[in-house]
């Protein structure tokens, strides 16, 4: 980006800014916290449950991993924006009963 470009940028965020009351330090205590929260999770499943991985694994942890499944399954990887409160369909892409009867059993009334 040139100069000119970023330098015009900066000036329509600053009024803004200004036309909102937003304060530089607003903005950066709400990045921070955002940060902060990001770090703090460190696995997800599917349905959207976290764990930190500090103290005992929680309920949704000890169930999978007695299953059979990894840990590093639900570890959350950079790239991940997904809200930590925000519960979220299902992933069926690791699915270890895809193609089987359990798959495609229908319960009634369902």
């Amino acid at each position: 980006m040139d100069e000119r470009k970023r330098e015009s940028i900066v000036a329509y965020l600053r009024r803004r800014m200004v036309e909102f009351g937003i304060n530089p330090e607003d903005v950066a205590t709400s990045i921070a916290a955002d940060q902060e929260r990001l770090r703090a999770v460190r696995f997800r499943d599917a349905s959207g449950n976290t764990w930190d991985g500090k103290g005992a694994p929680p309920q949704w942890v000890v169930q999978a991993t007695s299953a059979g499944q990894s840990l590093e399954h639900f570890a959350i990887d950079g790239a991940s924006n997904r809200d930590a409160g925000k519960r979220t369909g299902a992933d069926w892409r690791n699915d270890p009963f895809a193609g089987t009867r359990l798959a495609t059993a229908r319960t009634e009334g369902v």
